[in-house]
């Protein structure tokens, strides 16, 4: 059963690097909030289910496994589609400035909890 939804924007200014403007989104969503869902419900941090859905103009170019770390703990399904922007330099070289998109879901097994 989800609780509640965390949203986040991330960027990659001059590497274009969809990766970490993604893992920047993450810690947007989840260092911007501070919400004791796990306490309020009486589980643990390690059962949360973390669905998360992340935005970028060329999803195949994030590391997934490498977003996953960013979460300290919980069930991570991350899934990755096309969003976010892509603004292209001013100078017109190099990479594009990427922004990435991030909502997290947060639920727990409730049934398991019965």
């Amino acid at each position: 059963m989800r609780i509640l939804t965390e949203f986040g924007m991330g960027t990659s200014l001059r590497r274009g690097d969809y990766t970490e403007a993604a893992a920047r989104a993450v810690r947007n969503a989840l260092w911007r909030n501070s919400i004791n869902a796990a306490e309020v419900f009486g589980f643990d941090k390690a059962d949360m289910r973390l669905t998360v859905e992340i935005g970028v103009a060329r999803p195949e170019r994030v590391d997934v496994e490498k977003v996953a770390q960013v979460f300290p703990y919980g069930e991570v399904d991350i899934r990755v589609t096309e969003g976010g922007l892509d603004v292209p330099r001013p100078e017109g070289t190099g990479e594009a400035t990427v922004i990435a998109i991030v909502a997290i879901s947060v639920g727990f097994d409730m049934e398991r909890a019965a």
